[in-house]
């Protein structure tokens, strides 16, 4: 906790006990092209604050680890060329340096943990890559997401990732996946997986009752929430996995791997659906934070 810098508005919230919902950086720093990105940023915390929570973005300023930006801050992660991508294991590399660095999800629960913030709304969860089974390629976001007790708001998992071998994870390090008013996992562009979750949610008040549950027992930290993008920006799933299949053999030839392949696999399928996936993008990332925002204000009032 002394090691995160957490702003006067945001201590007084935590200290009170009001809805706060945290929000990862890396979308602004890697995820997104400038000057969509710094707008990203600005009309997530404004989604949160409509829904009557409080917005933390976090990331590494000067190599401190910040709970919640202020507007000069976002726009030196959207501007900035050298901002390092932070999974848990890269944050005390930025803190010694003095670094700025965006955090992913496993580097914003990480941050999370420490200051006690329960709510985090991003696009889609990491997760067990495509061919895991020979290169043992493995995202930080699901272990960072069973030690750390938050609910991960989220349009399922990263679409280019193995879905089937992701929820088996999850299920193997006991993470609750719940379905917003869905009996399916989303598939982050798609509504829609094939991949069942644990148990439906009709709304806020009940994954606050489930998390609870959870975390007073010590049974489970970390749950899952999925949330399938609104309906009318969904992107074709067939058309998906064909830009897919292409970017991951251009990434191949290429030798793109390690953190540089959700990026460089997102800008391919951004060019070859001629920008709608960006679209699609913007679209289910505000809306995960408007749901944030009701589970958090929902996590409030529950005793």
């Amino acid at each position: 906790m002394a090691q995160v810098y957490i702003p006067e508005d945001i201590r007084v919230a935590l200290d009170e006990g009001r809805p706060i919902v945290g929000l990862e950086s890396t979308v602004i720093a890697h995820g997104l092209p400038r000057p969509r990105n710094l707008d990203a940023a600005h009309r997530l915390e404004q989604a949160v604050r409509g829904g009557g929570a409080l917005p933390a973005t976090v990331a590494v300023i000067g190599g401190r680890p910040t709970l919640g930006l202020s507007a000069d801050e976002l726009e030196l992660l959207a501007s900035a060329p050298d901002v390092r991508k932070c999974s848990r294991r890269d944050l005390p590399i930025v803190m010694a340096r003095g670094e700025h660095g965006a955090t992913t999800v496993a580097g914003t629960l990480a941050i999370m943990g420490l200051a006690g913030v329960r709510v985090l709304a991003t696009g889609g969860l990491g997760g067990v890559h495509r061919g895991a089974d020979e290169t043992f390629d493995v995202s930080a976001d699901v272990p960072e997401l069973a030690r750390t007790p938050a609910v991960v708001v989220c349009a399922g998992a990263k679409a280019l990732l193995d879905l089937p071998r992701t929820v088996e994870l999850l299920e193997t390090l006991g993470v609750p996946v719940l379905g917003w008013r869905t009996d399916e996992l989303p598939a982050f562009y798609a509504s829609r997986s094939g991949l069942p979750v644990v148990a439906r949610v009709e709304g806020a008040d009940e994954v606050a009752r489930v998390a609870r549950a959870g975390w007073e027992s010590g049974l489970v930290r970390g749950l899952l929430l999925g949330v399938p993008p609104p309906a009318d920006t969904t992107v074709d799933a067939d058309e998906i996995e064909g830009a897919l299949a292409t970017a991951l053999e251009a990434a191949r030839r290429q030798g793109v791997s390690g953190n540089r392949i959700t990026p460089f696999l997102l800008d391919a399928i951004a060019s070859a659906t001629e920008g709608r996936s960006l679209d699609a993008n913007l679209a289910l990332l505000v809306n995960n934070a408007r749901v944030g925002a009701e589970v958090a204000v929902a996590l409030s009032r529950v005793p």
